[in-house]
């Protein structure tokens, strides 16, 4: 399993993304996801490019954005910026949401519009060589198993797949091996966090995030969490190639997401060591 740090993680703090990158590096972590609004305000001129990182043993997998699938015209000039963007960093993904409406909330026609703006959207990612992956998340058209697989099925692009938030499936009410056996061909990364408890979940919430002064109780790192992660973390280490970020909103980045790698790969390695006797 690969695992990314997420950018998105320091979004209300001021360090450069050398700095993040050297620790990144230092720390064991294979990639940086690029958050958007970091991709596109890193400076054309500088040297902390997609061929620096490569040289510090870094990739960029994937590129997490919000495509405007309400509007044709503006979101074809934004999936054609973001596959610009995602090729100038050598990302072969770039994440979205399936709109902005829950699955129970939108009606057929809102349906409809959501899926063919995603094929639109898919066409242009396919013509640049790129995936696109929408997230399962509430608040979307991907907030449960049985929607995720309605939207899937009636996009019906081959660019399409399936960016995998265990939390959030949990949250929508599935079970997230469940969903992972189902989903699993269209599976193309993970986002990993977890909560202390279900009643927390409200945190998560877009606006809270995304606001400095926000709540940022409840937010506890991968294995402290009211969701047991080891049997899902078993499953996608069984392949080698799987590409996971760990997306940590809360305080203490770095010793945060430090302890999460290094249980991972302590549980990764007995996993292996077991399969190997």
């Amino acid at each position: 399993m690969k695992l990314s740090l997420c950018t998105i993680s320091f979004r209300h703090q001021l360090i450069d993304l050398k700095d993040i990158a050297f620790w990144a590096r230092d720390n064991g972590f294979q990639g940086i996801e690029l958050w958007g609004v970091h991709a596109r305000n890193q400076s054309p001129l500088a040297i902390h490019n997609a061929q620096w990182m490569a040289a510090q043993g870094l990739s960029i997998p994937m590129i997490s954005d919000y495509l405007p699938l309400h509007d044709a015209t503006m979101l074809r000039q934004h999936t054609l910026d973001l596959c610009k963007q995602a090729q100038t960093w050598g990302a072969g993904k770039m994440r979205t949401f399936a709109g902005m409406l829950s699955s129970a909330q939108a009606t057929i026609a809102v349906r409809k519009d959501i899926t063919r703006a995603l094929h639109d959207a898919c066409s242009i990612a396919e013509d640049h060589g790129l995936k696109l992956l929408i997230e399962t998340h509430p608040g979307t058209l991907a907030d449960t198993l049985a929607s995720t697989c309605d939207l899937i099925a009636d996009t019906n692009h081959s660019a399409l797949a399936v960016n995998f938030d265990a939390i959030h499936v949990w949250e929508g009410g599935d079970d997230p091996i469940t969903a992972h056996s189902v989903l699993n061909p269209h599976i193309a990364h993970y986002h990993l966090k977890n909560i202390s408890d279900r009643n927390q979940l409200h945190v998560f919430a877009p606006g809270n995030v995304y606001s400095a002064a926000g709540d940022r109780g409840g937010m506890v790192s991968l294995f402290d969490g009211a969701y047991d992660y080891r049997a899902l973390l078993e499953l996608i280490a069984q392949d080698s190639s799987s590409e996971a970020s760990l997306e940590w909103f809360g305080n203490s980045v770095f010793p945060i997401v430090r302890n999460d790698l290094k249980q991972i790969r302590a549980m990764t390695e007995r996993q292996t060591q077991s399969v190997a006797s």
